[in-house]
């Protein structure tokens, strides 16, 4: 046997004896010594499942480089007990829970270990109506979700179509009547993110406020005010607020808005034009026509 020569303290010292293995891998270099010299005997099958093992971690590692390690966990652990069984949802009242379900893609053999909470938010919170949302794991096999929606304040008409929006002018869902239909209706290019000042300022007068059937954004400048019975009042661009309060004492006083009359015409400064309807102005020029014709016939002027 070859023996070791050591250096100590820089020269050469005593030849040393055999070489001792450390305590920890004796057992192995005698088990790989009797595997070598043909003394191992291997259970039946071990092949089998050696090629098995061998094959499954290729496989797996595989998926890891491909991207694809996801899915096989969430088909392996769906399968053992981790499938998502049951999904509370609170808070919602017009997205459905089918919605809600739509979203996230689950079909029954969804893993809860590989669900992502964060992930199964951001889907829900695209949902039209969703404003807020928390998605919670309680395990075993249940999903919790929490949504808070968005509250629609008026129903705005652009071109054709009618749309639910917020008090921002944010876009909820197309309206398609229901519940909804008292709300505020806007029209027009810019109308949605200025109808809450309009309808504020208009609900400073009740005697207005209770017959609004509309407000027309103009040019994206001004307002027109639509009332039930058909009359249109043109705002100015320019000094709103005083053309409202004056329109609202002009109908307590006089009820304005309640006359034969198609229009209030409100854009110049301090001058009002009314324009009647089509009857009320045949009757107008009817009794002018009159009043002449009288006044000839006493030799009066007009």
């Amino acid at each position: 046997m070859s023996a070791l020569m050591s250096v100590i303290g820089g020269r050469a010292g005593a030849i040393a004896g055999p070489q001792v293995l450390p305590r920890f891998m004796r057992g192995p270099a005698r088990f790989a010594g009797r595997l070598f010299r043909g003394d191992v005997t291997f259970p039946r099958l071990s092949a089998t499942i050696a090629s098995a093992f061998l094959f499954a971690a290729t496989g797996a590692y595989g998926a890891y480089i491909g991207g694809q390690w996801p899915a096989v966990v969430q088909a392996v652990t769906s399968r053992t007990g981790f499938a998502i069984d049951n999904v509370h949802i609170v808070g919602n009242r017009q997205t459905s829970e089918i919605d809600v379900l739509g979203a996230l893609g689950l079909d029954g053999w969804t893993s809860q270990i590989g669900f992502s909470a964060e992930a199964a938010r951001e889907k829900v919170l695209a949902l039209p109506w969703v404003e807020a949302a928390s998605v919670h794991k309680i395990y075993p096999g249940t999903v919790e979700i929490a949504i808070k929606e968005k509250t629609p304040y008026a129903i705005w008409q652009h071109g054709s179509e009618l749309t639910l929006i917020q008090k921002d002018g944010g876009v909820i869902a197309p309206f398609s009547g229901g519940k909804f239909a008292s709300l505020p209706l806007v029209v027009g290019i810019g109308a949605a993110t200025g109808a809450a000042g309009i309808v504020a300022k208009i609900d400073r007068f009740p005697n207005l406020a209770g017959r609004v059937k509309g407000y027309v954004r103009v040019g994206g400048r001004r307002w027109d005010i639509t009332f039930d019975n058909g009359v249109t009042v043109k705002l100015p661009e320019t000094d709103e607020d005083q053309a409202i309060a004056d329109l609202a004492r002009l109908d307590q006083e006089h009820s304005l808005l309640s006359r034969d009359i198609l229009a209030v015409d409100m854009r110049l400064e301090n001058r009002l034009f009314v324009q009647l309807t089509p009857e009320a102005a045949e009757a107008r020029a009817a009794a002018v026509k009159e009043r002449a014709k009288q006044a000839k016939k006493s030799g009066r002027d007009v």
